[in-house]
């Protein structure tokens, strides 16, 4: 999918990081919500409170998914999950466009 049609976003962003990540929440029609998102080159840790399924738009990076012990290495585009209550790490290496959604 190349867009969403029929949506609301809040306007205030969601900063992380002194500004190195940000998204935007984007509501869908059916009630659900996704973060469409910047990561920019760095070394980070996000951790979940509910399931996440991150698409990588574009980008050059790595991710350390919780209980694995080898980076998923990602260049171009990708698709990865991460389960509820738990944490991933991140080494950007270039300007990264994401798409986050949280299914139940």
């Amino acid at each position: 999918m190349t867009q969403f049609d029929g949506v609301s976003v809040i306007k205030k962003a969601n900063v992380y990081y002194d500004g190195q990540v940000t998204s935007r929440t984007v509501i869908l029609g059916d009630g659900s919500k996704v973060t469409l998102g910047i990561m920019l080159p760095g070394t980070y840790e996000f951790g979940t409170d509910s399931r996440e399924i991150m698409e990588i738009l574009a980008g050059d990076l790595r991710v350390l998914l919780p209980g694995s012990e080898e980076w998923l290495e990602i260049q171009g585009t990708s698709t990865f999950h991460v389960p509820a209550k738990s944490s991933f790490k991140l080494e950007v290496r270039s300007v990264t466009d994401y798409c986050c959604s949280y299914p139940e």
